[in-house]
Parts: C-alpha cells; sequence; structure tokens
C-alpha cells in the first residue's frame, strides 16, 4: 500500500497571438481556446517516506527554464523532504499549446521569442498541482496493467515506414500496413481506493498532431480529449476530483492520421472544424482503450521501495559504449546540428519547405561539405578537428544548421545572404542575431537530463526529446538488462521528459534522413549514446544510495540574461 495523491490545475495562459509550439510555423498563432490546458499531477510516498512526483502538462514540450523554476520552488516549499531526482515533469506534446517558453533560442524563433509570462503561467500551475496532490494523499492501491489496440482500431499509423524498415529487429510492413509498425500496448497505472478506481496513468506513443498547423485554438489535441473523457466518465461513478493522466511513450515516428494509399487525400480532407472533431475521436480511442484494460485485463499490484535517480550528461561529445554501435569503437556524438529534412517537415503531419527549397538546400550543405573536408589544411588546427568530429558523427545528414557555431548552409546567420523577406523565421532569426540577442546564447539545449524511476517491481525511464518506436525499445532492453539485479520486473519508457532537444532515432533509421533523422541532432550515434549512459544510470541504481558515485552537480548553463531580455515579450505580428 502505497500514500498517494493527484490533482489538476488550469494552466491559466492567455491567447494572445503567440505562435504555439509543435510545427514551427510562423502562422501557427493562439487567438482562442479549443480546451482548456491543464497540468496534472500524481504524488507518490511509499512506507519509509520515499517520494515521488509526476506532473505531465498539455503542452508541445518540457524545457529546463520550466523545469528549474518548478524545481525552485519545490524546493522552497517542501525543504529537505523534496529530492530533485522525485520529480518527472513531462507532457502530451499537443502541438496546440503554448510556445516562448524556453530560454534557448531556436525553438522560440517563431514565437516570436520568449514569453516571460507563458512560462510563469505554467511554472504556476505544475507547483498547484503538484502541492494539491501532494496534500490529498491517501492509502492508495497501486495496479499495473496493459492492453494492446486492435489491429482495426484507427488510433495511430508509423510516419516514416521507410526508414522503420530497414531495422533489422524489426518485421517489415508494407504501406498499407503501416498501423503495425509501432508499439500498440498501452500500459496502465491504475489507483484504487477501498477497491474502486480513482484515477490513472496511461503510456501510449501516438503524436498529438490530429489538429495541424493552420488553426489557431490552443487544445490538449487527442491526449488532452482522452484524460477528459476518462475524467469525466470516473467522476459518474462518484470519484472525487479524478485524474487522469495519458502520456507519451514512443511516439517520434508514430502519427494519428492515417498513413497509406490516398493519404494525402484523406488528411486534405480533414479541415478546420474537423479537425478538432478528428482530435477528440482520436482520443476517444485512448479513453476507451485504457478503461477496457482497467476492467478486462490481469493488473498486477505493486509493492516495494520508490526510488529515483537523475543525471545531467552534456551530449555534444559522448563516446558510444561499441556494444551499442554495431562494435565501432570511435562512435561519437557532436555538436547539434538540424538537417535539411527536419526543415522540410512531415508529408502528413506537417509539412515544411517547399520541396524545390529542400532539394536546393540539400545540393548546398552537399557543397559545403565537401569544400571544408577537402580544405582542412586552410583551416586552424580546432576548425579542422571539429569538422572531422561534425561530419564524422552527423553522416549522411545535410546540415542547413550548426547549431553550436550558429551557421545556416555555412554562413554565420546574421551574415545570411537569404534576404528575410524570403521567409519570416529566417528574417527573425537574422534580426536577433544582428542586434546580439544570440551571441552567447545556445540555440538547443546540449546538456540533457537522464532519469530513471523505480515503483516497487516498475521501472520507468524517463527521456528527453521524441524516440521513434524502435530507439525507445533498444532503450527498454538496455535498461532492463542492467536493472535485473534489483529484481525490476517491467521496465517502461516516456519521453518529453524534464527538457527537449529533438528526436532520437536508430542508427539505420537516421541513414534514410527522413524528417526525424534531420532532427536528431547530435548525429547517427545518438541513441547509442543514450544506451551507453542509461546503462551506467541503471548500474548505479543497482548499488546502495551511499554507494551511488553518478555526478548529480551538472546543470545546463545558464542563459546571458542581457541577451535573454532582448528576445522577450516580442510584439507578436499581425
Amino acid at each position: 500500500m502505497y500514500i498517494a495523491g493527484w490533482s489538476k490545475q488550469e494552466i491559466l495562459v492567455k491567447a494572445q497571438g503567440y505562435a504555439m509550439m509543435g510545427y514551427g510555423m510562423w502562422h501557427n498563432r493562439a487567438r482562442g481556446h479549443d480546451t482548456p490546458l491543464y497540468a496534472r499531477a500524481f504524488y507518490l510516498q511509499d512506507s519509509q517516506d520515499h517520494a515521488l512526483i509526476f506532473c505531465c502538462l498539455d503542452l508541445g514540450y518540457i524545457t529546463y527554464a520550466m523545469r528549474s523554476a518548478v524545481v525552485e520552488i519545490l524546493t522552497q516549499r517542501l525543504g529537505q523532504s523534496f529530492d530533485e531526482s522525485s520529480l518527472v515533469l513531462t507532457c502530451t506534446h499537443t502541438h496546440s499549446g503554448p510556445g516562448g517558453c524556453s530560454h534557448d533560442a531556436l525553438y522560440n524563433v517563431v514565437t516570436p521569442g520568449f514569453v516571460s509570462d507563458n512560462l510563469q503561467q505554467i511554472v504556476n500551475a505544475s507547483v498547484e498541482a503538484i502541492l494539491a496532490a501532494q496534500q490529498s494523499a491517501a492509502p492508495t492501491e497501486l495496479k499495473l496493467a496493459s492492453g494492446r489496440f486492435a489491429n482495426d482500431v484507427p488510433v495511430a499509423w508509423n510516419r516514416s515506414l521507410h526508414a522503420y524498415n530497414q531495422n533489422p529487429d524489426v518485421v517489415p510492413q508494407d504501406k498499407n500496413n503501416a498501423h503495425l509498425a509501432l508499439d500498440r500496448t498501452m500500459p496502465i497505472l491504475s489507483f484504487y481506493r477501498d477497491d474502486e478506481l480513482q484515477s490513472l496513468l496511461s503510456f501510449f506513443g501516438v503524436h498529438a498532431t490530429c489538429i495541424g498547423n493552420t488553426q489557431e485554438k490552443y487544445s490538449g489535441d487527442n491526449k488532452g480529449y482522452a484524460s477528459l473523457a476518462i475524467e469525466k466518465e470516473l467522476a459518474k461513478t462518484g470519484v472525487n476530483e479524478p485524474v487522469a493522466i495519458f502520456a507519451q511513450a514512443t511516439a517520434g515516428d508514430v502519427s494519428p492520421h492515417y498513413h497509406g494509399a490516398g493519404d494525402s487525400t484523406r488528411r486534405r480532407n480533414i479541415k478546420g472544424a474537423a479537425e478538432y472533431v478528428y482530435a477528440q475521436r482520436n482520443g476517444q480511442f485512448q479513453a476507451e482503450q485504457a478503461m477496457a484494460i482497467v476492467q478486462q485485463a490481469a493488473e498486477e499490484k505493486l509493492s516495494g521501495r520508490i526510488d529515483s535517480i537523475l543525471n545531467y550528461v552534456d551530449f555534444s561529445h559522448q563516446k558510444a559504449n561499441p556494444q551499442f554501435a554495431n562494435g565501432d569503437d570511435e562512435a561519437f556524438t557532436s555538436e547539434p546540428c538540424h538537417g535539411v529534412a527536419f526543415f522540410a517537415g512531415t508529408p502528413i503531419d506537417g509539412p515544411g519547405m517547399p520541396s524545390a527549397l529542400a532539394m536546393a538546400a540539400r545540393k548546398i550543405a552537399q557543397g559545403v561539405k565537401k569544400f571544408r573536408l577537402k580544405n582542412l589544411h586552410k583551416y586552424s588546427t580546432a576548425e579542422q578537428d571539429y569538422y572531422r568530429r561534425l561530419y564524422a558523427a552527423q553522416g549522411a545528414k545535410d546540415i542547413l544548421l550548426e547549431d553550436g557555431t550558429k551557421r545556416i548552409l555555412g554562413q554565420a546567420i546574421d551574415k545570411l545572404m537569404i534576404p528575410a523577406f524570403a521567409d519570416p523565421l529566417v528574417g527573425e532569426l537574422k534580426r536577433q542575431a544582428a542586434i546580439g540577442a544570440i551571441n552567447q546564447s545556445a540555440l538547443v539545449p546540449t546538456v540533457l537530463p537522464l532519469q530513471i524511476i523505480i515503483i516497487g517491481q516498475l521501472a520507468i525511464v524517463c527521456c528527453a526529446g521524441e524516440f521513434t518506436t524502435v530507439a525507445g525499445q533498444r532503450v527498454v532492453q538496455t535498461v532492463a538488462e542492467a536493472l535485473k539485479p534489483r529484481g525490476i520486473k517491467r521496465v517502461l519508457i516516456c519521453t518529453y521528459c524534464n527538457d527537449y532537444m529533438g528526436y532520437v532515432t536508430t542508427r539505420e533509421e537516421y541513414q534514410q534522413q527522413a524528417y526525424e533523422g534531420g532532427h536528431t541532432i547530435f548525429g547517427q550515434w545518438t541513441l547509442a549514446a543514450f544506451q551507453t549512459r542509461f546503462a551506467y544510470l541503471a548500474e548505479e541504481f543497482c548499488k546502495p544510495l551511499a554507494e551511488r558515485t553518478y555526478d548529480k552537480n551538472t546543470r545546463p548553463q545558464p542563459t546571458p540574461q542581457d541577451e535573454l531580455a532582448l528576445r522577450s515579450n516580442l510584439a507578436v505580428p499581425k
């Protein structure tokens, strides 16, 4: 028996014309609300007073700015009883949530800039939900069960099937079976008092992109609708203020839109108000599956100690263990880069730059790479080392943006020859560079959080960013093997946790340079580096608390406040 409580608080963000976070489109601006956005929280405590906090937000991403602010307030309010490693801050990845909530510059450009009020409302709702969950804690039974969506339930499809099929550890699927090229299981952690279901936590990976990039309302999208449906159902049975969290798992290559013959036509026929209806329908599928699992599947009662471990790692120069890198003893990550495929977007969920422009960008990127490597002798020793490491790590990627050196197709952003009027995002980037708003500021995070939590015989791997189906499966297998000495029976994965830096694909998927590979910013060995670091952290987790020697102090460098001020609370475009 555990002590558990739950709560939800509305995120009181105003729809005042700032761009939403998800599609990165200049026109995708919030001017109203479809559904409220919530912070939902669970608080757990075992018999030895070890606690765990799980908070899920109706947002597109979690940032270090969010997490560090929440940690600071909880430390003040809860004192020594609060352990930062016990906090999981995650999100539904709705693409119809507020933007401008990072201190890192790139993901704020479209907003435009950093919006302090958006961040403050998110932090307020998170803290209020967490504290209310703790205050409502009472003896509660936790049970774990899982079930699989039937093949004919139209809830999810793999959107990068060709890349998926390159993995040697999958059964290849044709375009008519993209719905089978993903993990269709949904684990459910359910909360009972007096043998009555009170609340639940679901893990299932599917993008919250039912609502496209032409809409202008905040919405929880499919995950938000699923939560509201379950909470309404439980309230009907007499449960007082139930909470249902529909968290993400391996959603990186999983779309809620049909992928197969005629997919473009089908997607075009879902537009306007129909997109919100489609989101509600998809959410209903997830809600119905969750209730069916709770009511019909065999549930395992969880018991035992709660434990947590958190470690920040700089992924801009990580060496992967050859065990996870096909035996390669020189498998390194590099400084972050975005490929042309990232800017080209995904054909059904969110198209990006026109194909002709993407083709031209690829040619230029390939030319820049060829010129640099051919003329290495003309560069300084430091530059030679940089280019060798960069291109070895990034491999097949046609690099459009070098985030570390702030270059686009080899040119410094402020000296970019593309005119500002050609694209508003390019124009805003050039403007910020010209006024000195990003000279010392990071464009994207590179020091990332790795976290594992344990509830009795269950472990949950909490990953920053978006993991594809197979990438996530490999991480789970790696951690499960390392945690065997602890007697862990089940390992789950939760993504979009604690920060956001883009995607993680397998190396095989990366070579195809679909959108996901183009957004795997640390290169082709990114997954291998994550497996290496998670294996190490899991091994530390098997030691008694006093004997764990992992790095507990590393954190991202603070953003220069003068530069942040230059890109804060900017005027909303008309």
